[in-house]
């Protein structure tokens, strides 16, 4: 399946400046871009010619298409493109939204539909952010916050604009939306690598982030991350507390990433979700850190720490570990205990 980058920020954050300079690369010549209002961005300096209505080529070799209704359509008919020998072949897609846009339809709309899902796959979700601006944007913006939550990987552009003591207070706050997220720092003096676009957020170095990730206390804002930790559970029953905290609690919950022990199973499983959607799992070859333990992380509106390791501990019989100490779950039913959530 084709990897499907999403590369997301708020207006002005440097998106489209980032997506030019990295679509320069040899490596990303076997690239498709997708971004909404074709012919307005600043990409227009790489455009070679047109191929058929809203598909382009890039000096570099990448395919461009505008996306002017619906993103599945448009998804459809660039494979289909390809598949037909019309555009040059293409490895990856890089969806560049609107600023305004919240990634979650997107992602969504790659998980759920049973035609994009057998061809495309969910790749990493990159958030700019304004180093200038940010502070303010995330403040005055939910769809900015939604887009920090959402990410696998935060670029903290125009660093060399803005006043050191402004950067690290964004930097709290970025860490506090979303610990999980490795922040790149990155000016128009800087070359952006490749792996920006190409790292796979499911990957061995990418779960070893999640796991050694400092999570805040506390959030300071209605958007913060809480961490369940355990050892080995039952799939059936990790599945069943997952389908129903995200069926009550969906809206809520943004992101959902971590590594599940299952028992009886030496291996890791990979388990990621944005709002109410989870990616298919994914197995690793082998634990990060050389230890079994269950580690999740989940960020959204207003999340009640205690409340959900209670549940979890209900439905999976396992203890869910804060810190030094183990919380056992409720002796209640899993049943009635979904109920008192």
């Amino acid at each position: 399946m084709t990897p499907v980058t999403l590369l997301t920020g708020f207006l002005g954050a440097g998106k489209t400046a980032l997506l030019a300079r990295l679509l320069r690369r040899p490596d990303l010549r076997d690239t498709a871009v997708l971004i909404n209002e074709f012919g307005e961005v600043g990409l227009d300096h790489l455009l070679v010619e047109p191929v058929q209505g809203e598909v382009a080529l890039l000096r570099g070799g990448c395919v461009c298409c505008g996306i002017r209704g619906d993103l599945k359509a448009a998804l459809i008919d660039l494979h289909d493109r390809r598949r037909r020998g019309l555009v040059p072949a293409f490895r990856r897609v890089v969806i560049e939204t609107t600023g305004l846009a919240d990634p979650g339809p997107a992602i969504a709309t790659l998980v759920a539909d049973p035609v994009l899902r057998h061809a495309f796959a969910v790749g990493s979700i990159v958030t700019v952010v304004d180093a200038v601006n940010g502070a303010r944007t995330l403040d005055a913006h939910a769809e900015a916050v939604r887009q920090v939550a959402c990410a696998d990987r935060l670029i903290l552009s125009k660093t060399d604009l803005a006043e050191p003591e402004a950067i690290a207070s964004l930097r709290a706050q970025l860490a506090a939306l979303n610990p999980v997220a490795p922040v790149t720092d990155l000016t128009l003096d800087d070359e952006p690598e490749s792996a920006l676009l190409t790292d796979d957020p499911t990957g061995q170095g990418s779960a070893r982030r999640w796991l050694c990730a400092e999570v805040p206390a506390a959030s300071h804002g209605p958007v913060g991350a809480v961490t369940i930790e355990s050892g080995p559970v039952d799939w059936t029953r990790f599945g069943l507390w997952l389908g129903m905290l995200l069926n009550r609690h969906g809206a809520r919950i943004l992101r959902l990433k971590g590594l599940v022990a299952v028992a009886g199973v030496a291996t890791p499983v990979v388990v990621q979700g944005v709002q109410h959607l989870v990616h298919p799992p994914r197995h690793l070859p082998a634990w990060p850190d050389g230890t079994a333990r269950t580690r999740l992380v989940l960020i959204g509106h207003a999340l009640d720490g205690a409340l959900l390791r209670r549940s979890y501990g209900a439905f999976t019989g396992a203890s869910a570990v804060v810190g030094a100490r183990a919380v056992s779950g409720p002796h209640a039913a899993p049943a009635q205990a979904a109920a008192d959530r």
